[in-house]
C-alpha cells in the first residue's frame, strides 16, 4: 500500500505543468515586449509590486536562476524568453529594472553571469 502512495505522489509530481519545457514554444514574447503596459504588468509581477500572471510567476521562478547560474534548468526558449523581457525592462523602465535587479542581484554579485546570459539570448 505504501509502494502504491509513493508512486501516485512521484507521478503528480512528474506531471506538474511548471515542469513542462515545452509549455513555453509558441510563447510570443514580442507580444509582451512591445507592448509597454503589459511589459510594465509583467515587471510589476517581478518586483512585486503587481499581481501576477501564471506566466510572470514562472518568469519570476525564471529570473534568479538566469542571474545565478544562466537558468541552467530552463529550455534555450525559456532562456531566450527571460533574456528578452530583463533586456526590455533594463532598456524602458530604469527604476523598475534597478529594483529587478536589487532584488534578484543585490550588490551586483552575480553582473557577469547576468550580462553574458543577456548578451547571448537577449539579441
Amino acid at each position: 500500500m505504501k509502494l502504491i502512495l509513493v508512486l501516485a505522489i512521484v507521478a503528480v509530481v512528474a506531471a506538474r505543468p511548471e515542469d513542462d519545457l515545452s509549455r513555453y514554444d509558441n510563447f510570443d514574447i514580442d507580444e509582451v515586449i512591445n507592448n509597454k503596459r503589459l511589459l510594465k504588468a509583467y515587471m510589476d509581477c517581478f518586483i512585486e509590486t503587481g499581481k501576477c500572471t501564471p506566466e510572470g510567476n514562472d518568469f519570476k521562478k525564471w529570473i534568479p536562476q538566469s542571474m545565478e547560474d544562466s537558468c541552467s534548468k530552463c529550455s534555450e526558449k525559456q532562456k531566450i524568453l527571460v533574456a528578452k523581457v530583463i533586456l526590455a525592462i533594463k532598456e524602458e523602465y530604469n527604476d523598475g529594472w534597478l529594483k529587478l535587479n536589487e532584488l534578484y542581484n543585490p550588490g551586483g554579485k552575480y553582473d557577469t553571469s547576468l550580462n553574458a546570459f543577456i548578451e547571448k539570448y537577449g539579441h
